[in-house]
């Protein structure tokens, strides 16, 4: 049975963001994950999370200025200086709130860039270091530049090599299912030959973003496959709802449905 994470960055947005966590443990999730937390005090998270018997499946490293634009800091070879605070933060919110992992986003670039490059390379190193003595593995998710325009990384095979180049224990694969469609499809495949580094999944309906089920792809059957391969990871639910979320969860009731029978 998938583990399913609700993301709060994403869904329950009928409610402020603190509210958010016990509006998804009402609709009976267990686990949620959330792009950023650094808005908000560790400790009221790490409260929300306490008192609604929650998991953490993961969240990002700060991205920069993201009202700027700014998507990302690894592979930004100006952002070199600042990197090592970005992840002494990250570091500060993950020894408290305990996420099973992190996301490193790579920023803006060109993978023909030696140095974004080397800077990627480099950076993720350091967060691999910083992350390992908490047993957290740091994640990287290959993007569309539909939905990302110019990001850095923006191809699985690439990624996959890298993660086998580095060969740190704790870098693994952040495998979007929706980004995976939108960017070489042949889904079914692909997660039968990188299950082995695969640390996250995440899932949307392609291609408008919503509600599993509701888009070109059976994600349901998907999501079945993925179980059958034996992944154990949570599912991050990284989709905007079409209307309130709650009554958009007649999916997740189908896929119940199917796995019990």
């Amino acid at each position: 049975m998938v583990k399913l994470a609700a993301n709060l960055t994403m869904m329950f947005n009928e409610h402020g963001f603190l509210d958010r966590f016990a509006a998804a443990a009402d609709a009976g999730f267990t686990a949620v994950e959330f792009l950023f937390p650094y808005d908000h005090p560790v400790d009221q998270i790490a409260e929300r999370l306490d008192r609604n018997n929650l998991q953490l499946a993961l969240f990002n490293l700060p991205p920069g200025d993201w009202s700027a634009g700014e998507r990302g800091m690894a592979a930004v070879p100006a952002q070199r200086s600042a990197f090592p605070g970005s992840v002494a933060l990250a570091i500060e919110y993950a020894s408290i709130l305990k996420p099973a992992r992190l996301h490193l986003m790579s920023g803006h670039g060109r993978r023909d860039d030696p140095e974004a490059v080397a800077a990627y390379r480099d950076n993720i190193a350091l967060a691999c270091a910083a992350s390992a003595p908490l047993g957290i593995d740091i994640v990287i998710e290959p993007i569309n530049n539909r939905d990302m325009p110019g990001y850095f990384l923006n191809n699985f095979d690439w990624a996959a090599a890298l993660i086998e180049q580095l060969g740190h224990p704790n870098l693994k694969l952040q495998y979007d299912i929706y980004h995976r469609q939108i960017l070489h499809g042949d889904v079914l495949t692909s997660l039968a030959a990188l299950l082995p580094i695969i640390g996250h999944v995440q899932i949307a309906a392609v291609p408008h973003r919503h509600e599993p089920g509701s888009g070109e792809l059976d994600d349901i059957g998907i999501l079945q496959n993925l179980d059958a391969l034996g992944y154990t990871g949570f599912v991050g639910l990284e989709y905007r709802p079409m209307g309130d979320t709650v009554a958009g969860l007649v999916w997740r009731d189908r896929l119940t449905s199917m796995e019990n029978q």
